[in-house]
C-alpha cells in the first residue's frame, strides 16, 4: 500500500512522463474541446428513468448516511439492504426491487453481525442469499474502487452496496490542500463510479457534536463530503423521537420520523405532521388537567414547548374547535365545565387539576 508521499510522488511522475511525451512529439500540448448539445436536443432526447433503490430516499448515486455514535445507522443500514436483498419493504413501509447487495462492514465482525439476524429474525428467517457481506479494509487508494468493480461485474443485479464505516477507507489527505478539497476529491471517484453503473453506495458517517441548524453542516468533517454525495440522510434523536432528514440532487427535502424496536426501524409519518399531534396532545393534556383557563406562557412552562410554537399552534387549535378562547389571551379545554355564574376562567376540570386555583397562571410542582 503506497503512502501519501508515494502516491504524490507516482502522481507526480505520471504527469512528468507525460509532458515528456509531449515534448517529444513536437513540444506543444494538444488541444482540448468541450463536447457540446444545444438546449433544443438535450429537451429531444430521451433520458432513461432514475433508478431508486429505496424508492423516495435512496436513488442511485453515492449517498451518506449520518448520524451520532450508536444511535442506530448499522441497523437502519442493515435495514435497508435486507429489503433490497429480499425485495421486501424497507423501514416497515417502503417496497423495494430486489437486488444484490454488498455490505462492506469494517467495524462490527461476523459474530456481532450474526447477532444481529437473530435478534431480527428469532424464527422465520428469509432468504438472504443475495446479501453479501465483505469486511477487508481497502483505502480508496489502494484497490477499493477495484475490489466493489470485481463484486459488481459478478453480480446478476447488483443495486446496493453498503459502507461501513466511510472513515475507514479515506486515504490522508495532501497538505497542498485544504480539508475541503481533500474530501471532494477523495469521495468524486466514488460518486462516478456509483452513477456510470446505476448503483447506490451508501456510506456510514458520524456527526460532529453540537450538531449545526443546516443537517447537512452537521456531517463530521468538511463540507466537500456533502457537496460530493449525490444524497445525505442525516439519523438524529431528540425529545420529539428518532427522524431521518433526507435531502440531495434527486430527493427533495424530507423529514421523517421513525420509531425503533426489537433491531426493526418503522416510519411513522413525516415528522412535521407527527410531532404536531404530539404537542398538540400536550397542550390539550394541560387544559385538560387545569381548573383556570391558561396563559400561552403557562402552557408553555407545563409542556415544555418554545412559547412562539405554542402561540402559533393555539390559534390553530382554536380554529378546529380542540382548544377554547375565552378571551384576555387566555386558554381552556372545550369540555370544561365554568364554575363561576359570572363567566369566570374557574372550571371543573374533566381530570383532577394538577394548577393552584389561589395562585393563578402557577403550575404546582
Amino acid at each position: 500500500m503506497l503512502t501519501p508521499e508515494q502516491w504524490q510522488a507516482e502522481v507526480t511522475d505520471n504527469y512528468t512522463a507525460k509532458a515528456l511525451a509531449i515534448r517529444d512529439a513536437g513540444g506543444t500540448r494538444p488541444k482540448r474541446y468541450f463536447e457540446t448539445v444545444d438546449t433544443s436536443t438535450l429537451l429531444a432526447a430521451e433520458y432513461p428513468e432514475i433508478r431508486w433503490i429505496v424508492p423516495g430516499y435512496l436513488p442511485e448515486g453515492f449517498a451518506v448516511l449520518a448520524g451520532r455514535q450508536k444511535l442506530g445507522k448499522t441497523w437502519l443500514a442493515i435495514d435497508l439492504s435486507i429489503a433490497v436483498a429480499t425485495g421486501g419493504y424497507a423501514m416497515g413501509s417502503i417496497a423495494c426491487d430486489p437486488g444484490d447487495v454488498l455490505y462492506i462492514d469494517m467495524e462490527n465482525g461476523e459474530r456481532r453481525i450474526k447477532k444481529r439476524f437473530e435478534t431480527l429474525f428469532p424464527n422465520n428467517r428469509p432468504d438472504l442469499s443475495r446479501l453479501d457481506w465483505a469486511k477487508e479494509t481497502i483505502l480508496l487508494n489502494a484497490g477499493f474502487m477495484d475490489a466493489i468493480e470485481a463484486w459488481r461485474v459478478n453480480a446478476s443485479d447488483p443495486r446496493l452496496i453498503v459502507i461501513d464505516v466511510l472513515t475507514r477507507i479515506k486515504p490522508a489527505g495532501f497538505r497542498s490542500r485544504n480539508a475541503y478539497e481533500n474530501d471532494y476529491a477523495a469521495f468524486a471517484g466514488l460518486q462516478n463510479w456509483a452513477i456510470e453503473n446505476g448503483v447506490a453506495l451508501l456510506a456510514l458517517h458520524h456527526t460532529r457534536k453540537g450538531g449545526a441548524e443546516d443537517p447537512l453542516e452537521a456531517l463530521s468533517g468538511s463540507n466537500g463530503l456533502s457537496a460530493v454525495a449525490d444524497t445525505t440522510l442525516v439519523l438524529d434523536r431528540n425529545s420529539n423521537g428518532f427522524t431521518l432528514y433526507g435531502r440531495g440532487r434527486d430527493v427533495p427535502e424530507k423529514e421523517t420520523a421513525l420509531s425503533f424496536d426489537g433491531g426493526h426501524w418503522t416510519i411513522q409519518g413525516e415528522a412535521s405532521d407527527v410531532h404536531r399531534s404530539e404537542e398538540r396532545c400536550k397542550i390539550i393534556s394541560a387544559l385538560r388537567n387545569s381548573t383556570e383557563a391558561l396563559a400561552p406562557k403557562v402552557i408553555s412552562d407545563v409542556t415544555g414547548m418554545k412559547p412562539g410554537n405554542v402561540r402559533v399552534l393555539l390559534n390553530k387549535m382554536v380554529a378546529a374547535g380542540e382548544v377554547r378562547k375565552t378571551g384576555r389571551g387566555m386558554y381552556c379545554h372545550p369540555e370544561n365545565t365554568p364554575l363561576g355564574a359570572d363567566g369566570s376562567d374557574t372550571f371543573t376540570p374533566v381530570n383532577n387539576g394538577n394548577f393552584n386555583n389561589n395562585s393563578p397562571n402557577t403550575a404546582v410542582p
